[in-house]
């Protein structure tokens, strides 16, 4: 499977997986602390799924601590250093 595929066979939730890939993206440095991660409108395009299904990958995000959200701004890779 792809960065840009969901396996719906996959014991892991689709929010997981997209998490999952954008984790990857912050860990290799690929995105940067304080930088906007990528939008909700952005996961439907890139994975094809629902919106609520983007709103639990940022949420996931935002509990693990990679991600936090600046009300009417966006959300944004947390600085984990």
């Amino acid at each position: 499977m792809s960065d840009e595929e969901i396996d719906y066979e996959s014991p892991l939730p689709p929010y997981r997986q997209i998490a999952d890939v954008i984790i990857g993206e912050i860990e290799r440095g690929e995105l940067s602390p304080n930088r906007p991660i990528p939008s909700e409108a952005t996961m439907i395009q890139r994975w094809g799924v629902a919106r609520d299904t983007a709103r639990r990958a940022v949420r996931y995000l935002r509990e693990q601590g990679y991600a936090y959200t600046v009300p009417q701004r966006g959300t944004y890779v947390a600085d984990r250093s």
